[in-house]
């Protein structure tokens, strides 16, 4: 998504050439309409896959159910919301809003606890804490002096990413339990990519002032870069079936602390992709950033299982 948007009427948009565009169009509905294109294709190859496998019945089925409503509503709390909230804290605080983020495991694994009785002892919210300190650590080389005023604010609207993103991962992680994950991810990319098109555009558009909104649309859409917006769609497809289909297997606080990851391989996959592959500056990862990730995996096995019964299971032997 990043590389669609540094191609095509992108560049334009901002940079030097900003098409009358405010500060806060540039900041927030740029911001939201590149979600919009990437969740919207996501959305289509998600149609075309359960067509192909013959789920696009069980699909439209599955929306009069209460576990497909149940998909749509964390659809909105985990797509526009969440995802709105973590845009308006990164320009309020700064990338101290990242680590803040990574919280989502720690509040999907409390409401997982209190909703559907799943096992939060005091081993997993350590290993919860370890997989926070390491997302603290990949974003450290970023955390000074960057953050304008209203950080508090910003700090705050973090924290309700976080909750979106943990609710999210929660409740739909309950809803694929009881219907076909392919066919809950349908749901979830269709409902994201229409209320990001339908709702967040349109309002932040409004809010900006820009008459402009429906041209910036079509142009998105119609270029040449709606081709990287299109891989980044197939690769949400299955990254979001994955979490789904594995908060349903091994838990909220194991499914999501695995995909809190995210925080080391989301700068990884930027440096190849965009630093090796294509030559663009400023995406080198700091070492900070590989230590951090080890930290990370222990803080996973940390979760999964207990040490002693390691030892336990050598002793037997």
């Amino acid at each position: 998504m990043t590389l669609g948007m540094s191609k095509g009427p992108w560049i334009d948009w901002y940079g030097a050439n900003t098409a009358g565009l405010s500060a806060f169009a540039i900041t927030y509905l740029l911001g939201a309409l590149g979600a919009a294109v990437t969740d919207s294709c996501s959305a289509c190859w998600s149609i075309l896959i359960a067509i192909i496998r013959g789920k696009l019945g069980d699909f439209f089925r599955c929306l009069k159910t209460k576990p497909g409503v149940v998909m749509m509503v964390g659809a909105i709390i985990g797509g526009p919301f969440a995802s709105t909230c973590y845009v308006i804290g990164l320009q309020k605080a700064g990338s101290i809003v990242v680590p803040i983020s990574a919280l989502c495991p720690a509040i999907g694994a409390i409401l997982a606890r209190f909703w559907f009785k799943q096992e939060l002892n005091a081993r997993m919210m350590l290993g919860i804490a370890i997989c926070f300190g390491a997302s603290v650590m990949i974003a450290y080389p970023t955390l000074g002096g960057d953050a304008p005023e209203g950080m508090a604010l910003g700090i705050f609207f973090g924290f309700l990413a976080a909750f979106g993103w943990g609710f999210e991962g929660c409740v739909c992680g309950y809803g694929t339990a009881l219907i076909d994950s392919e066919v809950g991810i349908t749901i979830r990319q269709v409902t994201s990519g229409l209320s990001n098109f339908i709702i967040l555009v349109p309002l932040f558009g409004m809010i900006s002032g820009g008459g402009n909104t429906a041209a910036l649309v079509t142009e998105a859409v119609t270029d040449g870069s709606i081709v990287w917006f299109a891989c980044a769609g197939l690769a949400a497809y299955g990254a979001f079936m994955f979490w789904y289909k594995g908060n349903s297997m091994c838990g909220a606080a194991l499914g999501m602390s695995c995909n809190g990851t995210f925080s080391f391989w989301g700068p990884f996959c930027c440096w190849v992709v965009l630093g090796m592959i294509f030559g663009l500056d400023g995406w080198a990862m700091a070492p900070i950033s590989w230590i951090a990730a080890v930290v990370m995996v222990a803080g996973i096995f940390t979760i999964a299982l207990n040490p002693l019964d390691l030892l336990k299971g050598k002793e037997d032997k």
